[in-house]
């Protein structure tokens, strides 16, 4: 890419990320001339005050766009597929937040704090933002693995209701009042179901089961060995980002009644014997992280802080007093922030500086 003094952008999509990601370029100062905000229909939008024209999507929509930054969701396929090629036959480089790309060969897979060099190889134009469970995860990893190599990863994530879109958060929030106005109405506080809503399975829910006042370990589709494919990803994703197909990755992602922020209890078990002290060391001085372990005042990183913020926040840092080369992590980030859009301007502002 040409250096400039001013960058053109256009953000495809206007939903929780597209948004954020216009929220995150402006917060960043991030160098853009022209902005565009391309979406299926034209429209106006407010994000914080201000006041976005969406333009609906075409190919000619990337003429004179140096960075194209697809704010691409599960259940919103087709936009990267169909316009990315598009965007680069124009010149633009492509950041896609989706799936669609990811585990291609010839497209980087990139967390900066973690892999800022593979921005090199993006050879078709094209630049993949991971999975918002597996970039806070590979986050955490990464200083541990250069002094002590991982051996194996066993992740259990606690993962936000935004993080299936807009209407998954709506779902939250209309489950949960529908339950309060029944409880606040029930003249029989015995009863077995209260905290049950009747909604039958539909090809308009966002979720597959109840998420209010509930827990269900189903995100993604079934796959391989009946892990879905949210698990997969955290398997495949970890290997291509920290290229080390070696590390054993197991992972079970699990959807909780939360608004916004992923969490993740990280088991790692290394190649030789743990100094936590070392550890705690590395991750405090390691770029995106911010450490808040201080258990004897309950403090440890919660859903609820870190909505806003582009940081990864780590706590409770253990290490296993049956295994000299395991220890534990709990880690958090806003998944909207870090888990999709600011890792995706990061990207944008590597590629500026290169």
């Amino acid at each position: 890419m040409r250096k400039k003094s001013k960058y053109n952008v256009a953000v495809v999509g206007a939903g929780a990320v597209g948004i954020e990601m216009l929220r995150v370029l402006k917060e960043r100062n991030f160098p853009t001339g022209v902005l565009k905000v391309l979406a299926r229909s034209s429209r106006d939008i407010t994000v914080d005050g201000s006041v976005y024209h969406v333009e609906q999507i075409s190919p000619e929509s990337f003429k004179g766009v140096d960075i194209a930054l697809f704010a691409g969701t599960e259940g919103e396929k087709g936009a990267a597929v169909t316009y990315a090629p598009e965007a680069v036959k124009f010149g633009a480089v492509v950041i896609d937040n989706g799936a669609d790309f990811r585990m291609e060969q010839d497209v980087p897979l990139v967390v900066p704090e973690v892999n800022p060099k593979d921005v090199k190889r993006a050879k078709r134009g094209i630049i993949a933002n991971p999975n918002c469970s597996t970039i806070q995860m590979v986050v955490a990893l990464a200083p541990i693995h250069k002094i002590y190599k991982i051996k194996r990863v066993i992740v259990s994530t606690y993962q936000a209701a935004s993080g299936a879109g807009s209407k998954a958060v709506e779902e939250l929030f209309s489950q949960a009042e529908e339950i309060c106005f029944r409880r606040q109405k029930s003249e029989d506080r015995s009863q077995k179901n209260l905290l049950s809503v009747i909604c039958p399975l539909s090809s308009e829910r966002a979720m597959p089961q109840q998420i209010a006042f509930n827990v269900f370990p189903h995100i993604g589709g079934f796959a391989d060995c009946d892990f879905t494919s949210e698990e997969w990803k955290m398997v495949k994703e970890t290997h291509k980002i920290m290229h080390d197909e070696k590390i054993l990755v197991s992972a079970t992602t699990v959807r909780v009644p939360v608004k916004t922020g992923h969490s993740e209890a990280v088991y790692i078990e290394t190649r030789k014997p743990l100094d936590i002290n070392e550890v705690k060391k590395a991750l405090s001085e390691a770029p995106g992280i911010k450490i808040v372990d201080d258990v004897k005042n309950c403090g440890y990183p919660l859903p609820l802080d870190v909505e806003g913020k582009d940081e990864v926040f780590i706590g409770r840092i253990r290490k296993d007093p049956f295994n000299e080369k395991g220890m534990w992590l709990w880690v958090v980030a806003d998944n909207l922030r870090k888990g999709a859009a600011t890792n995706a301007v990061q990207i944008a502002e590597l590629l500026i500086k290169r």
